[in-house]
């Protein structure tokens, strides 16, 4: 599933450089997961680096957009056809 910036967010923005897929964005009042580019980090990372990041723990997965590991490989080959992905990754 993709993850969501909850209104615990602090908008440091230590999230949106560890986003490999630039699926964060800094909102009006806070800073924005789009949820089409969201990954979870599959084909980058072991783990979401935004929540891994977050001073706060604002990152949370978003139960509204639940997605199998299978299902965000496919986005990540979608979004980064010239990308193959990171060992351990999926």
């Amino acid at each position: 599933m993709a993850y969501k910036i909850t209104e615990d967010c602090i908008s440091c923005g230590a999230c949106e450089s560890e986003c490999k897929n630039s699926a964060i964005t800094e909102g009006d009042a806070s800073y924005v997961i789009d949820v089409d580019k969201c990954t979870e980090c599959v084909g980058w990372f072991e783990s979401p680096r935004c929540a891994e990041v977050c001073p706060v723990g604002a990152p949370q997965p978003d139960g509204d957009n639940t997605e199998s590991k299978d299902q965000l490989l496919e986005k990540f080959k979608k979004l980064n056809p010239d990308t193959a992905p990171a060992d351990g990754t999926y």
